[in-house]
């Protein structure tokens, strides 16, 4: 009976207790043994192994190193290059336009004074990107054995013009494409900061404005004399053959940095 109580107690005590026999002289004795909780210990395994999941896929070091790979063909193909390009040092030094590229922004601004007139021009580098990705046929629409221009796609840009001492604001959409500005419209808006405010919110307000008549629908007479009004503000051929020119130059060093910063996370 003595044997039977001491069961007893043992069981009643820890129902995760291991009843292991002391061999003694005397009567048959129980000692225990404790044991970690089985739910505590599969959830430190599960703990571990997720750990160890999150800090590093499988592809990882894969995708690593074909950034890598890419990124030393960028950096070696512009190796030899000059840090500045001599088209972009002469526009500097005509000091006719000054140039606000924000690294990391698709978009590019240049301003100019003009007499009481300020004038800016905005377009984005995200363009070339689409021109790269049309298909071959419409690309080689027209060649027939013709040379065609070094930057032939369109760039879409816009202008807007203010006066110092004067309401309101001119704003002209236009395609650059091939040494040339084609204007799509040209539009008034009696509010300055209207037109030229780039927020979600005036951008709604222009919406519902009157943005003026298709710009080819006007007498031709109209049309020259506006194209000469702009060539006089340095927007010219000059100008339309610098904007390919720079979005080529910025898409580059937005590409490579773009490899470094994604590289970068990979292997972090």
């Amino acid at each position: 009976m003595s044997v039977l109580r001491a069961l007893r107690q043992v069981t009643a005590s820890s129902s995760r207790a291991v009843a292991r026999p002391v061999a003694r002289s005397g009567p048959l004795r129980f000692a225990t043994v404790q044991l970690a909780p089985r739910a505590s210990m599969t959830a430190a395994r599960a703990f571990s192994a997720s750990v160890s999941r999150f800090s590093e896929g499988s592809t990882d070091v894969v995708v690593s190193q074909k950034l890598a790979e890419e990124l030393k063909y960028e950096i070696e193909a512009i190796a030899d290059a000059p840090g500045e390009p001599e088209f972009l040092k002469t526009f500097k030094e005509e000091g006719i336009w000054e140039i606000q590229d924000v690294a990391g922004n698709d978009e590019v601004t240049l301003v100019r004074k003009f007499g009481n007139e300020t004038i800016r021009m905005m377009f984005s580098i995200a363009d070339i990107q689409n021109a790269e990705e049309e298909p071959e046929y419409e690309q080689e629409e027209g060649q027939g054995g013709e040379e065609q221009p070094l930057h032939s796609y369109p760039i879409r840009s816009s202008f807007s013009i203010t006066k110092a001492n004067g309401k309101g604001s001119i704003n002209i959409d236009t395609m650059c494409q091939e040494g040339a500005f084609i204007i799509d419209n040209m539009s008034y808006y009696p509010d300055a900061q209207l037109g030229t405010e780039l927020t979600a919110e005036a951008d709604w307000k222009r919406r519902g404005l009157y943005i003026g008549p298709q710009f080819d629908t006007l007498d031709v007479s109209v049309q020259e004399e506006i194209e000469k009004w702009l060539q006089e503000r340095g927007i010219n051929e000059s100008l339309a053959m610098f904007v390919p020119e720079y979005s080529e130059y910025k898409e580059q060093k937005e590409y490579v940095s773009w490899l470094e910063n994604v590289k970068n996370f990979m292997d972090a």
